[in-house]
């Protein structure tokens, strides 16, 4: 089942992030506060796939009003394969045109071959056209990479 992502479910979400090989999580961003804050800007966007009673998939997905964008798009690995990261992507998708968004970016690690693979299977375009820049703002907000 595919379903909107609501605070309630931030425990199973981080447990199912800190099950994925690879994936950075940020202490303050990713905190139950930082999602929460997500949340609620972008109300009914986010997704999570339920199976055997649990999280299994999940999306943080949000705009800015002109572009939207996904983040933490993630998949258990026992239930990969199965048409639950498309299916919510569809989701996400679909909530953001309801929302007026006519394009949606997403940034994938270079080193993620499994998630790059995914995306280039459903469509999607890596642009080779810019450069992507982060400015840090609070270095407390620490990353730390599942091994």
């Amino acid at each position: 089942m595919i379903r909107a992502m609501e605070v309630e479910d931030y425990e199973q979400v981080r447990a199912l992030w800190m099950t994925i090989k690879g994936f950075a999580i940020r202490s303050m961003d990713d905190s139950r506060e930082g999602v929460e804050r997500f949340l609620k800007r972008n109300p009914g966007i986010s997704v999570v796939a339920v199976e055997d009673g649990k999280i299994v998939g999940a999306i943080l997905c949000g705009h800015d009003g002109r572009r939207g964008c996904l983040y933490h798009v993630c998949v258990d690995p026992a239930y990969r394969l199965r048409g639950i990261g498309k299916e919510m992507v569809t989701f996400c998708m679909r909530r953001l045109q309801e929302e007026g968004i006519n394009k949606v970016s997403l940034i994938a690690f270079t080193v993620n071959d499994i998630g790059n693979a995914f995306w280039r299977c459903i469509g999607w375009t890596k642009r080779e056209d810019l450069n992507y820049y982060d400015f840090v703002l609070n270095d407390a907000n620490i990353i730390h990479f599942n091994d």
